[in-house]
């Protein structure tokens, strides 16, 4: 890819003009360009190949481009169809009932019934039932005992021993654990 022209946001004085049309018709000479800075006075001199500088160019022109798409894109939303409902809210064709099937369904579905019922007025599952809620109760107090220990022993919680003597601390301590049957 030949530079043959440089894009408008360069502006070049009338003798840095002269210079880019003589890289043109002689690209491997070395020129002098003179770029003016923030001040009028001073003046800066840049010394490079004309081949280096539309290289440069078009490895950069690709970059900034892409750098301000980054920066100054709009944060990403749901899509150009947020708005409206996905095909999931669409109902579907009415398939074909077949009436075996149908009759079939429905039998099962009043055998699962009555097993479930059947199963769930059963002495053996009243009484499964019953035990379980009397372990959930005793974990539950064993838990909460075991938590109150700990806390008695760190000095944080409910059980904190924060403002105790040693002695009262440590017959705290000693009451909560018979209280919990540890020791």
């Amino acid at each position: 890819m030949g530079c043959t022209s440089l894009p408008s946001f360069i502006q070049m004085s009338s003798a840095t003009h002269s210079s880019f049309s003589e890289k043109l018709r002689n690209p491997q000479k070395k020129s002098q360009i003179v770029i003016p800075t923030t001040t009028r006075e001073t003046h800066t001199t840049i010394s490079w190949s004309f081949s280096s500088q539309c290289k440069a160019l078009h490895k950069s022109v690709p970059l900034a481009a892409s750098l301000a798409i980054l920066l100054w894109s709009t944060p990403a939303h749901a899509g150009f169809m947020s708005g409206i409902s996905g095909i999931e809210a669409i109902p579907g064709p009415q398939l074909p009932q077949i009436d075996f099937l149908k009759q079939l369904n429905e039998e099962n579905q009043k055998k699962y019934a009555e097993n479930d019922e059947r199963i769930k007025s059963s002495p053996l599952m009243k009484e499964l039932l019953e035990k379980s809620k009397l372990n959930k109760e005793k974990n539950r107090k064993e838990i909460e005992n075991k938590y109150c220990i700990r806390g008695a022993e760190w000095g944080v919680g409910d059980c904190s021993t924060a403002g105790m003597s040693p002695d009262e601390r440590e017959k705290f301590i000693a009451m909560l654990k018979q209280k919990a049957g540890e020791e």
